[in-house]
């Protein structure tokens, strides 16, 4: 009996070696199949590959890599007209229906390895839809209850070497920066979020030598640094200090940065002092805003003196804070966007934000708990299939005038550096708002210029 070929694609993960390529392709060749799994943002497709497939899998975690997976479903549709496709990830089940219709067959979410390994192996035992989308809408139906999976070690076998994707940049030194995942899904439900139309306040934790596993294979593979791409990696805490614990006593020169909420940091800041001496460099966390309406708006959680109060618990223990934000929102004014590089200058944030960073503007994918809220009911267009998100226009057309601006500055100068770009667009922000020229406040909260750390990928989302 022939094996059965499975292709795996990747088409963008963040400038990380794809996790969700390496973790079903454990499943996989476990399970028998012959799989070959391919990054398309760093590699052309393999079409012999391709023709000679039963299966095509496209990872789908994120905006970007799902406008990307378009074309090739339709390059790789006219390969192999016989193969059955499939996509699985946070954005295979919010476009279930535009995805069908190009031919998908298969569509799973957060907890896709065992549905993989079935759809591929043992079709007449699966669903091709996952149990708990409405196939209508495409949407998940909150509640229901997500996967519980006994984890493998990831097969990273066949990936290009991690070497050519993103590096950690830490004063001189450009380490070579692996990615593994301690646990999957969030308990929290920020509006904005795409985990939480798939997860529903649920999380999986990853048990500690599944994650160390991972780990030893990557410094195996030459990985100086790793980042844990958890949504929230103190969703668990305790689960959190064994890892790292566990990572440290083993490698105790190797380097990591973690993604945490502002309430978690708030209210876990016991374990803060742990992170730092087991090898944590920086925090990721996700601020989006110092305007208070729009934290409330987004359901985030925290309040713009939370964030104050974050950046300098976080200094107080040695760790910069890398904040994310979204401050282009349909309640952003002129004038908020100038407070926010106001707080962004006087917290001493500047070489910690990534410039990319100040021109997100507010995605509203299918599924989004954003169309919740009657206000952006009303602004919000149909869905775009083009967009894959529902368009919006700001009331204030100054507002969208300036996101294209500072998308324009941002978008020449990805490399530049951060405080010369921030520069640039403090001027731009205040001529929009007609206030004359206003200098930069002094920091009243410095930080450690030194060296801040920070991956060297530039794109987000």
């Amino acid at each position: 009996m022939a094996v059965m070929r499975v292709v795996l694609l990747s088409t963008y993960e963040l400038g990380h070696q794809p996790f969700g390529l390496a973790s079903p392709a454990a499943w996989l060749r476990t399970a028998g199949a012959d799989v070959v799994s391919q990054d398309l943002s760093r590699d052309r497709l393999d079409e012999d590959a391709v023709r000679s497939a039963a299966v095509v899998a496209f990872y789908l975690p994120m905006h970007t890599a799902t406008r990307l997976a378009l074309p090739v479903i339709d390059r790789v549709r006219s390969l192999n007209p016989s193969a059955r496709i499939v996509a699985y990830g946070l954005y295979a089940l919010t476009n279930a229906g535009l995805l069908r219709a190009r031919g998908v067959e298969g569509l799973f979410g957060g907890e896709f390895e065992a549905a993989l390994v079935a759809f591929a192996l043992h079709p007449s035992e699966v669903s091709p839809e996952d149990p708990r989308v409405d196939i209508e809408t495409g949407l998940r139906v909150l509640g229901g209850p997500v996967a519980r999976l006994t984890f493998i070690t990831p097969d990273r076998a066949g990936l290009p070497p991690l070497s050519r994707y993103a590096r950690l940049q830490h004063g001189a030194r450009r380490l070579v920066s692996g990615y593994t995942e301690a646990s999957r899904g969030c308990k929290h439900l920020c509006r904005h979020c795409p985990v939480v139309p798939v997860y529903g306040g649920q999380f999986r934790i990853v048990p500690v030598d599944v994650v160390l596993g991972d780990i030893r294979n990557q410094v195996a593979a030459g990985a100086e640094h790793v980042t844990f791409g958890d949504p929230d990696f103190f969703n668990g805490p305790a689960h959190a200090v064994r890892v790292v614990e566990a990572l440290h006593a083993e490698f105790p020169g190797l380097t990591y940065d973690v993604t945490i909420k502002v309430e978690h940091l708030l209210r876990h800041a016991r374990h803060l002092p742990l992170l730092k001496r087991t090898g944590c460099l920086f925090v990721t966390s996700a601020v989006e805003s110092v305007d208070d309406t729009v934290l409330a708006r987004l359901d985030k959680g925290h309040t713009s003196a939370d964030v104050e109060r974050a950046v300098i618990v976080c200094r107080s223990h040695g760790l910069a804070l890398a904040p994310t934000f979204v401050p282009f929102t349909p309640w952003t004014t002129v004038g908020g966007y100038c407070d926010l590089l106001t707080a962004v200058a006087r917290l001493d944030l500047v070489d910690q934000v990534a410039p990319v960073q100040l021109s997100i503007r507010l995605l509203i994918p299918a599924g989004s708990r954003l169309l919740e809220l009657p206000d952006l009911q009303a602004l919000a267009g149909r869905f775009d299939p083009a967009a894959l998100a529902h368009r919006w226009r700001h009331q204030d057309p100054r507002v969208d005038e300036l996101h294209r601006e500072v998308a324009a500055v941002v978008g020449r100068q990805l490399t530049a550096p951060r405080r010369r770009v921030f520069e640039q667009l403090w001027q731009l922000a205040y001529a929009v708002a007609d206030a004359g020229t206003r200098t930069m406040p002094v920091p009243e909260i410095l930080a450690d210029r030194t060296s801040v750390p920070y991956l060297n990928e530039p794109w987000y989302c």
